[in-house]
């Protein structure tokens, strides 16, 4: 059975090329544009995964992630953190704030495979 990761991006080419490389990978992708959204999709879908963008419209995803967390319905969810703010600190900061991992924008496809396979714990 196919694994649900929900990618949370507003930029319409990451949606794109990330979309198009989950279908590759294997598994069924809903997305969600803005963190709000993302909130109350995981709910709804409760995916396997969620990858989530930090810089967002609405809500950003640090406060997105929060909220997962505090929901008993999705707080096991892993997440990702998959973002262009890469500056020293900015791990420990998604990391804090609930995320599982985190993978910084420009990266390349073999690093977001093998990243959502280990929070998959898969092979």
């Amino acid at each position: 059975m196919k694994k649900n990761v929900l990618l949370v991006e507003d930029a319409l080419d990451m949606i794109f090329l990330i979309h198009s490389e989950l279908q590759f990978l294997g598994y069924n992708c809903i997305v969600a544009e803005d963190g709000k959204k993302a909130v109350d999709m995981a709910v709804s879908y409760l995916p396997d995964l969620i990858l989530m963008d930090i810089v967002l419209p609405k809500m950003d995803g640090l406060k997105a992630v929060s909220l997962i967390r505090k929901n008993p319905k999705t707080q096991s969810i892993p997440v990702l953190a998959i973002t262009a703010i890469a500056l020293p600190g900015d791990k420990e900061k998604c990391l804090r704030a609930g995320c599982d991992d985190y993978i910084a924008k420009p990266f390349t496809y073999l690093e977001l495979s093998a990243a959502i396979k280990k929070l998959l714990n898969e092979s």
